[in-house]
Order: C-alpha cells, then sequence, then structure tokens
C-alpha cells in the first residue's frame, strides 16, 4: 500500500481506541510544535475517505489543544478489513 504525506483537517481523523494521554508530554510537545512545528506526521488509516488515527495520540492531543485545524500525516489507504483488525 502507498503512503503518501498530506496535511488533513484534525476535526475528520476520527480516534475510535480511547487512551489517556500523559498530559505532561502533551504540554511538552505543545510546547515544541509552537516553537519548532510538527516534526513528525502522525500515521492515519484512510478507509472509505474518512481517516482513521491509531497512534500519534500526544502528538495530535498537543496540535488540537493549539487550535491547528490540520496535522501533517502520513496516509495509507486501506480496505475496512484493516480498518477491523485495528479494532479487534
Amino acid at each position: 500500500m502507498a503512503v503518501k504525506i498530506q496535511e488533513v483537517p484534525i476535526q475528520e481523523i476520527r480516534r475510535p481506541l480511547f487512551r489517556q494521554n500523559d498530559q505532561d508530554k502533551v504540554a511538552a510537545l505543545m510546547e515544541s510544535i509552537r516553537e519548532i512545528g510538527l516534526q513528525e506526521p502522525i500515521d492515519v488509516l484512510e478507509v472509505e475517505g474518512k481517516y482513521y488515527g491509531f497512534s500519534g495520540c500526544h502528538r495530535y492531543e498537543a496540535c488540537s489543544r493549539l487550535g491547528y485545524e490540520t496535522i501533517r500525516c502520513r496516509v495509507r489507504r486501506a480496505p475496512k478489513s484493516v480498518l477491523q483488525m485495528h479494532l479487534a
């Protein structure tokens, strides 16, 4: 599967696995992102035109709290069967 780097609207990324983030880490990332920008894209699956994020939880929250409308993502297109494996 081809992977492409692109800006994705934060509001369009579904986070199906709820995890409690380490707030100290989020705060440190917010400071870093504010100073030098997001250095490492988050990984998302694109399934039938919808985006699902399973990693980069701290970076995602930091960018959200900073008010970013988009976030740089490593996007991998996948069929529903791959999404279901991540949710199992």
